[in-house]
């Protein structure tokens, strides 16, 4: 099973990879630059917690003590939302 879904993990890796470059052809193509992401995840003061707040829903996806933290995990999120596997070593899941 775990081959099963590696490979399925490839192959929506490399269809993913290729709307990109297809995005990126087609603006290219009609002379205008490609928009630019907005950030999905924002860290937002809460009493003495950071909460990562996603900006498209307004849903709280985690909470940190620490503003570093707080940036650390949000940016780990972007990554993952992006499709990359990203970790920090000292991360609660």
């Amino acid at each position: 099973m775990q081959t099963i879904l590696q490979q399925r993990f490839a192959g929506l890796q490399a269809l993913r990879l290729r709307s990109i470059i297809a995005t990126s052809e087609f603006y290219s193509m009609i002379g205008k630059e490609l928009p630019v992401q907005e950030i999905r995840f924002q860290v937002v003061t809460k009493g003495n917690a950071y909460h990562i707040v996603e900006r498209s829903t307004g849903l709280t996806k985690g909470f940190r003590w620490t503003w570093k933290e707080a940036i650390n995990y949000a940016q780990v999120l972007e990554a993952r939302a992006d499709g990359i596997k990203l970790s920090l070593s000292g991360e609660r899941k």
